[in-house]
Formats: structure tokens, sequence, C-alpha cells
């Protein structure tokens, strides 16, 4: 036996959006691996050059300079990958200035991603970690501010890259893959964030609204952990919501007072006003199941979320240390600028005779919105930590081994629809079924997509948001939307 027999093969990671928050975390956490090998397929730019400069000679990093849009070059990162990171993307702020570039660039990455895998002519199909998001299951207010996997999807309105998400999610759960997972990101914290405040986008978020975050660092830690070799086989086709846990639950108030305080600023009663804040229809909801996949691969710190702020404070540029020379009302006047911003600014809806239909998803109305007051008005609340569970349309309780065509027709039942098909195997999720939904749209799609993903007719939902008439015939999407 040769010497080298014994010596362990390292893994083959490839990796897209190592020059984002999320994905450069992840590089960073893998080097400190020695198992694996990376392959990063990266949009050559002089910022990605600059940042990715001292992994250059780093002879387990290969830099593949490309586009995830051209096939060729997917395939060439692709190269002998045992797995696949697919964490790049549009996001918001910008994915809501460009949303048909958002949707394109979303979609057809995973597409191309998928093709690669699966037009590979040497090796086992590579496994592949799809990171999807919170985005997907629209505006959770209490009392439904708790949400699982399986829950209905569907966009928030004007949410395209929510759109984009879903969409994609779907070309991967419905690839055939041997091994693929969608892991749904939530609000990411990272230092990044103290630069958003500058865009409008911040006055999209009701305060009384929730979020789970997850610090840039457990995300790092999950997908280390998801290139183990020691990821049980049940792992795989699958959905996950990503959370930091229970520390992390926070009302968007919260995390508002929490990042102000990290920068030195006063607290959100100086500088904002609560009427300048939408009050529905932005994503984000805590999670039943997160914990779930801490379970399954350990990633999480344990850290309190006053704690991470101070750590963030301290790792901030030491300009950030200026702002407090700032009187407050001088930060709350740049403030009202940015909600003022042209087109996205919610201030801006409100002065305008031609936001009308913008007014209505994020206040309900004109009324309604002029009913907030100020703060001696509002009415901060810290939800409930008791979950209201949204009924899935079938026996939760049944293994997935015994889930039968009876089992689907009740599903399809509860989406205002019919399973079409007349037979399936028993506890065959992967095989497509034929369906058709409420308003007669035929389609095909697998049983773990729809009872698991919370997926429905691909026609109906989520674009052209008609919420309004759909929830009249599903009653699985009333659920969330009454």
């Amino acid at each position: 036996m040769a010497a080298n027999d014994n010596i362990r093969k390292k893994r083959v990671v490839m990796m897209t959006g190592a020059t984002g928050a999320m994905g450069f975390e992840t590089l960073k956490e893998l080097t400190k691996h020695d198992e694996f090998k990376l392959r990063l397929l990266v949009r050559p730019s002089k910022r990605n050059e600059k940042l990715l400069r001292p992994f250059l000679n780093n002879p387990d990093i290969t830099i593949v300079w490309g586009d995830m849009m051209n096939r060729e070059d997917v395939a060439k990162a692709l190269g002998d990958a045992d797995i696949v990171l697919h964490i790049g993307g549009m996001v918001s702020p910008k994915a809501d200035r460009f949303p048909g570039k958002t949707l394109e660039v979303n979609t057809r990455s995973a597409q191309n991603i998928v093709d690669a895998i699966k037009n590979r002519k040497s090796g086992e199909e590579a496994a592949l970690v799809y990171i999807g998001s919170v985005a997907q299951t629209s505006d959770r207010r209490e009392p439904l501010h708790w949400g699982r996997t399986g829950d209905p999807i569907m966009a928030s309105k004007y949410d395209y890259y929510g759109v984009s998400k879903i969409l994609a999610e779907r070309i991967v759960a419905e690839s055939g893959l041997k091994k693929w997972v969608s892991l749904r990101q939530s609000g990411i914290l990272h230092r990044g964030l103290i630069f958003n405040g500058s865009d409008p986008i911040s006055f999209h978020v009701p305060l009384n609204g929730v979020l789970e975050w997850s610090t840039v660092e457990d995300s790092a830690r999950l997908m280390a952990g998801v290139c183990s070799e020691k990821v049980p086989e049940s792992f795989w086709k699958n959905f996950y919501n990503i959370g930091s846990g229970k520390n992390f639950r926070l009302t968007n108030y919260e995390f508002e007072k929490l990042l102000l305080k990290a920068l030195g600023c006063p607290p959100p009663e100086k500088v904002f006003e609560p009427d300048w804040f939408a009050t529905r229809n932005f994503h984000g909801h805590w999670y039943e199941d997160s914990d779930r996949l801490n379970e399954i691969i350990p990633f999480r710190e344990e850290i309190g979320a006053e704690e991470y702020f101070e750590r963030m404070r301290k790792g901030m540029p030491w300009w950030m240390s200026l702002t407090p020379l700032a009187p407050a009302f001088l930060i709350k006047c740049g403030m009202k600028q940015v909600a003022k911003t042209k087109d996205y600014g919610t201030l801006y809806w409100l002065g305008s005779d031609e936001c009308e239909d913008k007014i209505k998803a994020y206040f309900g109305s004109r009324e309604e919105q002029k009913k907030i007051g100020g703060w001696k008005d509002f009415e901060l609340r810290h939800p409930s930590d008791k979950a209201v569970h949204l009924s899935h349309g079938y026996d939760e309780s049944k293994p997935e081994s015994e889930l039968n065509i009876e089992d689907m027709r009740e599903a399809a039942r509860f989406r205002g629809g019919r399973c079409l098909s007349e037979t399936m195997a028993e506890g065959d999720l992967d095989t497509p079924l034929k369906w058709e939904c409420a308003y007669g749209h035929e389609f095909e799609a697998t049983p773990r997509l729809v009872l698991k993903g919370g997926h429905w007719c691909p026609e109906c939902l989520p674009a052209p948001w008609r919420y309004e008439e759909e929830v009249k015939v599903n009653p699985f999407l009333a659920q969330v939307w009454k």
C-alpha cells in the first residue's frame, strides 16, 4: 500500500458569492478547516480582486474569475467539486432597484448550477446547498409571527427579491438531484448593516414586526458544517430555516434600538417618527423550527443579542465614532430625507398622488397611516412567545414513509385545488404528481415541494399578487393573509 493511500482526500467545495457578507465570512471559516479545497466562482472587478488578494497564494483555493450567469463559467468552477454552496445572488436593497435583473440573476444562476451538476460526465453528482430566504414567506404579523418550513410560500407585494428566491428554490427542489437542500436565510447580522440606515428600505419594515436574526458568524459555521462528511443522509432533500435562536428573536423596534446604541446614536424616539414606518407588507417571523437545523449541524455561538451588538460596535471603522457628535435633530433630518427618497421612500409615496397602490400595500390606506400618530400614541409590543401553529392541510403526525395519495388529495383540497394523479407509491415524495389549482391551472410538482416546502401553483403565486382574490378559494393561504 502506498504511503499516500492513508491520507484522506480533501473534499472539494465550490462556492458562489464569496465576496458578499455571508460568502466572505464562509470563506474565512472554511479556510480554518484543513479538510477542504475551495473553488470560488467570482465576478471579476477591482473590488473583488482586492478583497480576495490575501487568498491568492493559498494552495487549497482556486479562484475561477467568471459569471454565474454563464453556463461555461459555472461548469468550469464546478470541476470535480463534491459540494456546491450557492450563496451568491442579487439581494436587497439593490434588488429593489433592479427587479428584472434580480429575477434573471437569481433564477438563471440556480438553473445553471443544477444543469452543470447534472451534465458533469465523471464522478458522482455534487451535493447542492441552496440559500433561500425568509422573504419567501412574506408578512407575518402578530399573532401569526411564528413560522416554519411548509408554511405558505408568498412574497410581499413589490418584493421581486422574494419572488426570485421562490422561483429559484423551486428550480433546485424540482431538479431531480440526489442531494440538494434549501436553507432559508433570515436577516444576517454583520457590520455592514451600519450603512443600511441610509437606504429607504429601512422604513419599509414595521416597528412591531419581528425577525429571528442570524449572525454572519453562525451562518458561516453552518456552511462549514454542511460541507462535512458527517452530515446524515436524512438531512438532504429538505427545507430548513436558518436562525441564531431565541436570543435573536427581536421586534424591529428592538433591533433599531440596539443598532442605534451600537452607533452611539440617540434612541429611535429621537431620530425617527413612527408614521415613517410601514405597518405591513414586509417579510419576517420567528422560527418554530430553527432549532432543528442546529440540532443536526451545531453552528450557534449562543451569545446574547446585546453582547453581539457591542462586538459589532467595537469592530466599526474609527470614523463611525464621530456619529455621536451630531445632534439628534440633525440625524433626524437626515433620516427624514432618506424616507423621502424618490420612488422608494415611504414619505415620498405619501407625498405623491401616484403611489396609492404602494400606500395601500404598506399602510392599508392613507387614513390608516394618519392614525399612526407620534410616539405618544404608538403602542410598541413584544409579541407572544407562544406560537400559533398553521395547518399544512394533511396529517403531519404520519411519518413520511406512510404518506400516500389520500394525503395528497387532502393537502390539495386545503389549497383550493385537486390532486389529479390517481396513484403514488407510499412514502415517495420525490416523484412529481399532477395537480390543479382553484383557477384550473394544471401543473406538476413533487409532494415534497408542496407539503414540505409550502409551494403551490406556479401560475398563481407569487406574482401578480392577487392575494385578496386567492384567499377566497385557498384556505391554506388565507391562514396568513387574513
